[in-house]
């Protein structure tokens, strides 16, 4: 299912399946199973810290997916979103003799995918002002036009799949800890106490973040259907 190799300490990728599957049974509550789960990802990362190889990779087979899946909608690039997992596993690997279980380890998790993604929004930005001002230091004639011909024609598409790219489209645009928090409850299901941890906010904090988030999505699509999103 899912190869993962410790040589150079860099585990090797392989996307998993879209859906993960759920672990939560009929008969147990999501509360509980959650627990359960914690539980075991802290047993598994003790042995870790003891040096333990099978313990890491079955961290990495357990937690890849996610890790990958968030990334990729962070940066909405794949394989960007496979180095980033790597290194957030990396760095699990080199903190391992550090680690002491006072989180739960998923936030933990997340919380240095949130470093690395940022860092990374951070240099794709340097970057592009730096392109800019090359751009406008050789622009001796009118503004050049650009096409975009990766997306497909609207006539192409049903109305759901539009609405699901524009809303994509959307969420790439919001600012960093926007995005973050949307993704983190939108596509995880994460309770807003988890988002709170992972971002370093507070509550309150929190739950504004995400309405501002959501009155952006809201004026996005509107624009997008040709709407007045003051209606």
């Amino acid at each position: 299912m899912t190869a993962v190799s410790i040589a150079g300490l860099l585990p090797t990728y392989v996307m998993p399946d879209p859906e993960w599957p759920s672990p939560v049974a009929p008969t147990v509550s999501a509360d509980t199973e959650d627990v359960s789960c914690d539980a075991e990802n802290v047993r598994l990362m003790l042995l870790v810290k003891e040096g333990d190889v099978k313990a890491f990779e079955k961290l990495v087979e357990l937690h890849q997916g996610i890790m990958v899946g968030t990334a990729a909608r962070m940066l909405g690039n794949l394989d960007d979103a496979h180095d980033i997992a790597q290194q957030v596993f990396l760095r699990v690997w080199k903190s391992a003799p550090r680690y002491e279980p006072t989180a739960k380890f998923t936030t933990w998790l997340f919380t240095i995918m949130r470093n690395l993604v940022f860092n990374e929004t951070r240099r794709r930005s340097r970057r592009k002002e730096v392109a800019l001002e090359t751009d406008n230091d050789h622009d001796d004639g009118p503004q050049r036009q650009y096409t975009d011909h990766t997306a497909p024609a609207p006539d192409h598409l049903t109305q759901q799949d539009e609405l699901e790219k524009a809303l994509e489209k959307a969420i790439a645009a919001l600012p960093d800890k926007q995005r973050l928090a949307v993704v983190l409850r939108r596509h995880e299901e994460m309770p807003y106490e988890q988002i709170c941890e992972i971002l370093k906010m507070s509550l309150p904090a929190v739950k504004s973040l995400l309405f501002r988030a959501r009155t952006e999505l809201r004026k996005h699509l509107a624009a997008y259907f040709g709407e007045d999103p003051s209606e």
